[in-house]
């Protein structure tokens, strides 16, 4: 079996963003910016009230998905057509965008530990101006897969013949997995899909040679072809893979807007200058 190997190795870099939300940004830097398919990961882990209640006020976005997944605590979305929902541990919430949305999502809860995460997933341009939608899944309908010293948990695309309950638009897969103490955990990818992992916590070691230690807080881009084979360190080892097909067309961006042209980019602020984004 050919396994991938380690491309690049990234810090997460801390920002602050939303109402002034202190996060951990890990895809969406300079050192690690469009990762096609992946627009954007932030970690907001903070048990500080002052990093994380100021939240998201309303801000619109147009043109991808975002993805919430709540490891602990609670989130609360609101948008512009009425929806409203509350995240809580273990949850993930889907936002396609589409042509437009406006939404705020605020922290409900005023001290303790609030720890989630945020992915931006591109969508090709014949899907930028779909009708927005919305996948809620309680922690209880996320797929879980345990065997012996692995957890999987699957918030897109399959794992060994368990599906996640999302529909995704853009073909990706997004699993959160826990590795007991030299545990081995491996799974098959298409060559020329891109893969990224980002430990969150213990340690992992990628190939089968037992090289390429990750640590926590650290972002891997793996090589181009290969399936992907991890060994947990002695400590064990979570964290988070995200597996996608490249979309291969032009980027143009700006703040929460993401589209193939300057055109469309200059016509979303226009848009939303008049009231008609949403």
């Amino acid at each position: 079996m050919t396994t991938r190997s380690i491309e690049r190795l990234v810090e997460g870099q801390f920002v602050s963003d939303g109402a002034g939300v202190r996060l951990r940004r890990i895809i969406g830097t300079p050192q690690a910016d469009y990762l096609d398919p992946f627009l954007m990961l932030d970690e907001f882990r903070t048990d500080e009230a002052d990093d994380y209640i100021a939240g998201f006020p309303d801000h619109p976005h147009r043109g991808f998905e975002t993805v919430t997944y709540m490891i602990h605590g609670r989130m609360r979305h609101q948008d512009s057509v009425g929806n409203s929902g509350v995240l809580s541990d273990g949850a993930v919430q889907w936002m396609t965008a589409g042509r437009g949305i406006i939404h705020s999502e605020m922290p409900e809860q005023t001290n303790g530990l609030l720890w989630g995460y945020q992915l931006w997933v591109n969508l090709p341009s014949a899907l930028k101006m779909s009708s927005p939608q919305y996948q809620d899944i309680p922690t209880n309908d996320v797929v879980e897969v345990e065997t012996d010293g692995l957890k999987i948990r699957v918030l897109a695309g399959n794992y060994a013949g368990h599906p996640a309950t999302a529909d995704t638009l853009t073909p990706i897969a997004y699993f959160d997995a826990s590795l007991d103490a030299q545990c081995n955990f491996t799974h098959p990818v298409p060559d020329g899909h891109t893969v990224l992992l980002y430990v969150y916590d213990g340690s992992v070691q990628i190939g089968g040679d037992g090289s390429g230690e990750i640590s926590p807080g650290t972002l891997a881009i793996l090589s181009r072809a290969g399936d992907i084979d991890v060994t947990a360190g002695e400590g064990g080892g979570k964290f988070l893979l995200l597996t996608g097909e490249p979309i291969n067309e032009p980027v143009a961006r700006m703040g929460p807007f993401v589209m193939t042209t300057e055109e469309e980019i200059h016509q979303a602020v226009r848009d939303y200058q008049a009231g008609t984004l949403a």
